[in-house]
């Protein structure tokens, strides 16, 4: 009999978890998922590869794609989702793709993981430029196999994200991203240790792309999209601690920037134009970068 992935296997820790009082119970529960974490944080050598890989294809206009299925394919459909109200970027920059579509997402009893012709399909528009990340906690999701293929035959780079040391799809990806999260806390519920993984996996990798693609400044989210008046706020409160600036000369910034927050930002810290701050953001990404690209003194000719 074959055995089963580690993550089907049952956990003596929590065999007998319905015995016990609700405190214990959720002991037991958080106490896996804090296991579920330092397995997480294993997996950071390959994700930083990961991470600088899809950073290079992003700097040849690539983009995101996320294959998933069940609660995995729902975290990176979660991921893909915050990204651009977070960093400020095009919406098809970080695309999820669900086996069965929308009406699978919200309705459970939908299930087209195993239709690899399907993830074949989803993942028919890629090219060399793309990043293919599959995201299966066995390892085997039949649909992710079909994506990672066909984006594997496209030229794509193509990532593995898993809770099984040994899943049968580390073949058709270039980097595996393991978390060695091992036994449910309930046998086979892989939205709990599992799920936390990937989450917390999901989350590092694209936080640290929009890092590197130079998305924020230091800790702050220079690239959030205002669409309320909460976040309005935010944007006013994070150039003012970025600055040092009163709270009026970042609003007043901020209005003549258009809103959007990286254009104010420079033009604070070097006192030039809004025209001028945008011109260096366009040519040279990041806040950092067009305030050093402003900062550095022309050169002169002189007469000979």
């Amino acid at each position: 009999m074959t055995q089963p992935p580690p993550t089907e296997r049952r956990n003596p820790r929590t065999a007998a978890i319905d015995t016990l009082e609700s405190g214990d119970v959720l002991r037991l529960l958080l106490d896996e998922d804090a296991r579920a974490v330092e397995a997480a944080r294993a997996a950071a050598g390959p994700l930083a590869r990961a991470v600088d890989e899809a950073h290079l294809r992003l700097g040849r206009g690539g983009s995101v794609h996320y294959f998933g299925a069940g609660a995995s394919g729902r975290l990176a459909v979660l991921d893909a989702t915050e990204i651009t109200p977070t960093f400020g970027v095009a919406r098809d920059l970080f695309t999820a793709h669900f086996a069965g579509g929308p009406a699978a997402l919200t309705d459970s009893s939908v299930d087209r993981e195993d239709a690899e012709e399907l993830g074949a399909a989803d993942a028919g528009t890629l090219g060399e430029s793309s990043v293919a990340i599959g995201i299966t906690a066995s390892g085997s999701t039949r649909y992710v196999a079909g994506a990672l293929r066909a984006a594997r035959a496209a030229g794509a780079l193509t990532v593995l994200v898993t809770c099984n040391p040994d899943a049968p799809l580390r073949e058709l990806a270039e980097i595996s991203v393991v978390a060695d999260t091992g036994p449910e806390a309930l046998t086979g519920s892989t939205r709990l240790k599992a799920g936390t993984a990937t989450k917390v996996l999901l989350n590092a990798f694209s936080t640290a792309l929009m890092i590197k693609a130079g998305r924020t400044y230091g800790n702050l989210m220079v690239g959030l999209v205002a669409t309320n008046a909460k976040l309005g706020e935010r944007a006013v409160s994070l150039l003012v601690e970025a600055t040092g600036e009163d709270a009026a000369a970042c609003r007043a910034a901020l209005a003549e920037a258009g809103g959007r927050i990286p254009d104010a930002l420079v033009r604070l810290l070097t006192g030039c134009p809004p025209e001028q701050a945008r011109a260096a953001l366009e040519a040279h990404p990041g806040v950092r970068a067009a305030v050093a690209a402003l900062s550095r003194p022309s050169p002169l000719g002189h007469a000979g």
